[in-house]
């Protein structure tokens, strides 16, 4: 069928129903809700119409003359734009995702599917990625076959009906998520989960206002409620209730503002590190970005990007901690972050540099050097466990192992070009020598989001399986102690430096990314309206960077970036 997507960004959720439909061949085409949305509908006269996330009402005139099939990530009865906000608010033990007929009322229409799950301690954002986005790709499968059958009629929404639990609620505002840091130290956490990752909690630091991101409890520093008592890796430590929470990431009041690592937010130099190596076993609850676990003969390497981003510090701290491992065990196992592996370099910081171009260098360079230190691992035997979804430059970090595994419904996308880049991260050298030059010509041109099927179809990944983060982390050591244990496993490792010998003599490591780099400073220094542009819409949240507005915006921000005076922090070489 020829299906309009009519979404607000084209972000993951969308991205794993346009895979799903693409694969049953259907033609999908992606539609944003802007002033040219009517036109553009009957220009394209779909038979369906999809909107797999949005934030405007769609018009009257499209959903009148098309069946308009909304994805609500909520459960059947459900109404309102914060269903996720109150469904962690409230603790509720089971949610789910409906798939509705758009009418007048805001999700008010005739039910074509719902699937429900069981909720866990997860942010906003890690539930949307993970439990909603794979109960909303069953949701619409089982709808579109519903609507397939022609004669099948969706069901009115009836609060009469028992089985019909959700209510209409309210958007939520801040003062659903206020606390005081004399609060319960979960409590606090539930209000910064239901919040992340927008709008955020607004919270009071040092006498001024930000709103905060990434929690996490802290069982062993202990100070003055609401004080900030430590550092680490450029996260802070604030006391609370009878212990202290971990944020990871502040956003400034001020309007235009993004969110940012708390440090570089804070810009103070006189709070207190707390150092953690990755090799530290701890038994207490914290927060450890890198973390090392050592099974028997076989190492796994834990990194918790916030939202997959690398930042230069976060590649160099990684590829130490790569460097370690490695004298360690024989056969290492990367398993990146439970939320995301990794989207590449660090979109946000660079974007609030001073020097953004120069930030863009160097965070390039750090995330070439990490990936070139796993490739030249040639003594070693490693592994990429892809819990959550990659794109950009972390798919080149996972294709640089020897064997990639995936979660069962990620998505990855293996291209830069929408972000007005060449790419970097020796992808000439790794996308060809696993799917040939061809493909990866075309994917990276198309800028297409890959299913973990195609991927693996196309030999992109050499696995997927497991629904749920467990069920793949438990088939992944599996897996590890059965490669490990091959009689031939030394001659995997010989085979390994044989290949890369060879690979060195026909065009060096050097070459490749000589080559690479040469495309990217002009990306980086030259190309100000590509990806100086591309970059500020992406942060900014602006999904349609061809509007007149979003154009004009961009003007008028740039002025106030060049006045404004972002001070860099010097960590001491962190």
């Amino acid at each position: 069928m020829k299906i309009q997507f009519i979404t607000s960004a084209f972000n993951g959720m969308a991205q794993r129903l346009w895979v799903e439909l693409d694969r049953l061949n259907h033609q999908v085409i992606v539609t944003y809700p802007n002033e040219n949305l009517v036109s553009q509908t009957q220009s394209i006269d779909p038979e369906l119409i999809i909107a797999p996330f949005l934030t405007a009402k769609i018009p009257e005139i499209i959903w009148k003359n098309y069946v308009c099939m909304i994805v609500h990530p909520g459960i059947a009865g459900d109404r309102g734009a914060s269903s996720l906000d109150w469904a962690i608010l409230r603790k509720r033990p089971v949610w789910g995702v409906t798939i509705l007929q758009a009418v007048e009322k805001m999700d008010a229409g005739p039910i074509w599917a719902s699937v429900e799950f069981k909720m866990r301690d997860l942010t906003k954002g890690e539930l949307y990625r993970h439990e909603v986005t794979q109960a909303a790709a069953k949701g619409i499968l089982q709808a579109l076959q519903n609507f397939e059958q022609g004669d099948f009629k969706p069901t009115p929404l009836d609060y009469e009906n028992p089985n019909v639990k959700g209510r209409w609620n309210p958007k939520t505002k801040q003062k659903d998520f206020a606390f005081s840091w004399a609060d319960a130290v979960e409590d606090i956490l539930r209000k910064i989960r239901a919040a992340d990752s927008d709008p955020g909690v607004l919270v009071e630091l040092d006498g001024q206002a930000f709103f905060a991101y990434g929690g996490h409890r802290e069982g062993q520093i202990q100070g003055g409620q609401g004080q900030i008592l430590a550092q680490r890796n450029q996260a802070i430590c604030v006391g609370a209730g009878a212990g202290a929470i971990w944020l990871t990431h502040l956003k400034s009041v001020e309007p235009g503002s993004i969110k940012l690592p708390a440090m570089l937010v804070l810009a103070q130099k006189n709070i207190p590190k707390s150092e953690l190596s990755p090799f530290e076993s701890v038994d207490y609850p914290t927060w450890q970005e890198i973390r090392f676990e050592q099974e028997g003969e076989i190492g796994y390497l834990y990194f918790d990007f916030y939202n997959g981003a690398m930042s230069t510090n976060q590649c160099q701290r990684l590829r130490e901690a790569i460097v370690e491992a490695k004298t360690k065990v024989q056969m290492l196992v990367l398993m990146g972050g439970r939320d995301v592996w990794s989207n590449g370099i660090h979109l946000n910081v660079i974007e609030a540099a001073k020097n953004s171009a120069q930030e863009s260098w160097e965070n390039i360079h750090a995330i070439d050097d990490l990936i070139l230190e796993i490739i030249n691992s040639t003594s070693h035997y490693i592994v990429a466990a892809l819990q959550g979804n990659a794109g950009a430059g972390g798919v080149s970090l996972a294709l640089a192992a020897d064997k990639v595994m995936t979660r069962n419904g990620i998505v990855l996308n293996p291209h830069t070009k929408n972000m007005g880049l060449y790419g970097s991260e020796y992808w000439t050298y790794l996308l060809p020598q696993r799917i040939g030059y061809k493909k990866a010509l075309r994917f990276t041109e198309d800028c297409l989001p890959w299913g973990v099927q195609v991927a693996y179809e196309v030999g992109l990944i050499d696995d997927y399986f497991g629904e749920t983060n467990s069920e793949f982390v438990a088939e992944v050591k599996r897996k590890a102690l059965e490669i490990k244990h091959l009689p031939y496993f030394d001659k995997l490792i010989r085979a390994k430096k044989f290949q890369r010998r060879k690979d060195e003599r026909d065009k060096t490591l050097a070459k490749y990314r000589e080559e690479e780099l040469e495309k990217m400073h002009k990306n980086f220094f030259d190309d100000d309206w590509d990806y100086a542009y591309k970059r500020f819409c992406f942060v900014h949240k602006i999904p349609d960077s061809t509007t007149q507005v979003a154009k004009d915006l961009y003007r008028t921000r740039r002025e106030i970036y060049r006045k404004r005076k972002w001070e860099r922090l010097d960590y001491d070489g962190e």
